[in-house]
């Protein structure tokens, strides 16, 4: 980019981007207030906020910014530390806080410290940036800042709700990986052929093998679940094709099983690759011929059910060691799709959050409307080994344990004080290299882990997004 020069600032040094990129962030157009001595930073601020739909107004010292916090509402306040002569940013912070209690504030500052940011989030901060600016990470937290004043504010929508673009009711995502997913479940939905979801305990599976049949020509027959984890064979049997009277001591009368339950619609059949082998036998035959013979009784019942597997487990490996049938596997396989877990589509983590917020106050009594902004960066930096569910918990747990308005940090479980725990498999060999390379590849690593999101990355590795920023510079990543 060519470099220019207002008033001897350099525009590469208030923002390090390229003029013809875009953003791949659909926001919510939201009322700024932009508070900066220097013309030409305030100016850049409210030109790459305005590309993107927001409306910007800008003040150039902290008085004039108390006075438009008293004349103009507005959802959040962008203001530097240092602003000449007159109230500072942290005086422009306490003051929207008693006028504008429901805006985000984002303190801008060249001289960060431990304790002025400590200040800022206790005089109602939602976030703090350092200088040089990255427009991509100020886009980034002014979008989750106005995702939150939509709470509460009437913020105008630029983009449709999740749940409306996906098509797939009660899934929470717009990351790259989710996005990828729900492309693909969208037209495996619409025919006939057995879909196996992948993936980590936790990430959702029955949610999405229920949007697979909420979106498919079967949606107005039954959706049926089952574990097959934990049951004994007779058990299982008994589960998936019922029995007739008279079967086995205790069963007084007829009774139809899951496949008869399912008739029309969807069986899932969670942790498939748990199913004991004599059963996996009966399964197969039943997907091959379309009929089930119900315990204790000779005729066959036709079915016609639609087969989702899930399984955390790998089935491919579970084969070749003989413990999983090849030929049931083939038959289950159809669609395989992996489903991401939460520590790789890092940009949902708010999202979800939030969404778990909503739900849990309908669910638990609780004057609890938010979570505080040190608490949402620290559950956004964990690496959230439970995935979604444990996600979920957490943020229960939060809503029932806080006393206020705003779950704070008190509220977390001890795992997420701590430092996020990468799994190994996330992270690169370092042995036998240079410790320059050894940084270059943990950095870039965690670039990748992060879905390129600096400032998650800089959270991980612990540095400032400053340091990662010149970092990434220096190693050309």
């Amino acid at each position: 980019m060519q470099a220019q020069t207002t008033q001897g600032l350099a525009r590469d040094e208030i923002f390090r981007y390229d003029i013809g990129m875009t953003t791949n962030l659909e926001q919510l157009a939201a009322e700024i207030l932009i508070v900066e001595d220097e013309v030409a930073h305030a100016e850049a601020l409210a030109e790459g906020l305005g590309r993107v739909g927001h409306r910007c107004t800008v003040v150039h010292d902290g008085a004039d910014a108390i006075t438009k916090l008293h004349q103009a509402a507005f959802d959040i306040i962008i203001t530097d530390l240092m602003l000449g002569p007159g109230p500072d940013g942290l005086a422009v912070l306490a003051a929207a806080r008693e006028h504008a209690p429901d805006a985000k504030g984002i303190l801008i500052t060249a001289h960060s410290t431990v304790e002025t940011c400590r200040t800022a989030l206790r005089n109602g901060a939602f976030d703090y940036i350092e200088k040089p600016l990255d427009l991509d990470d100020l886009r980034g937290v002014v979008a989750r800042a106005a995702e939150l004043s939509a709470q509460k504010g009437p913020l105008s929508v630029v983009r449709e709700p999740v749940e409306t673009t996906t098509g797939f009711e009660n899934i929470v995502g717009q990351s790259a990986p989710m996005t990828a997913v729900l492309d693909t479940l969208r037209r495996v939905a619409q025919s006939d052929i057995a879909v196996l979801l992948l993936g980590e305990s936790g990430t959702g599976k029955e949610l999405f093998a229920n949007a697979v049949h909420q979106n498919s020509p079967r949606a107005n027959k039954p959706f049926v679940a089952i574990n097959c984890a934990g049951l004994s064979e007779t058990l299982l049997e008994d589960e998936l094709f019922g029995h007739v009277r008279g079967a086995y001591t205790g069963a007084t009368s007829d009774r139809p099983g899951r496949f008869e339950h399912a008739d029309g619609g969807t069986l899932f059949l969670d942790e498939i690759g748990d199913m004991p082998a004599a059963m996996q036998a009966k399964l197969l035959r039943v997907l091959e011929n379309g009929e089930v013979v119900r315990v204790g009784a000779n005729e066959p019942i036709r079915v016609d059910v639609r087969i989702v597997s899930a399984t955390n487990a790998d089935l491919a490996e579970k084969v070749a060691t003989k413990e999983f049938r090849e030929d049931l596997y083939y038959r289950i396989k159809g669609a395989p799709l992996t489903i991401p877990p939460l520590r790789k589509r890092r940009d949902d983590i708010g999202l979800l959050i939030d969404h778990f917020l909503q739900l849990a106050t309908q669910r638990y009594p609780s004057p609890v409307e938010s979570v505080s902004p040190e608490a949402r960066r620290l559950l956004m930096a964990y690496s959230w080994p439970g995935n979604v569910r444990q996600l979920r918990n957490v943020v229960e747990n939060m809503i029932v344990l806080s006393a206020g308005a705003e779950a704070g940090v008190d509220a977390l479980p001890e795992e997420v004080h701590t430092r996020p725990a990468v799994a190994d498999d996330d992270l690169p060999q370092l042995a036998g290299i240079s410790i320059a390379e050894a940084e270059r590849q943990l950095i870039k690593n965690t670039l990748e882990l992060t879905d390129g999101k600096r400032e998650a990355a800089a959270q991980l590795l612990g540095i400032g997004e400053r340091t990662l920023y010149r970092k990434i510079k220096e190693y050309e990543l």
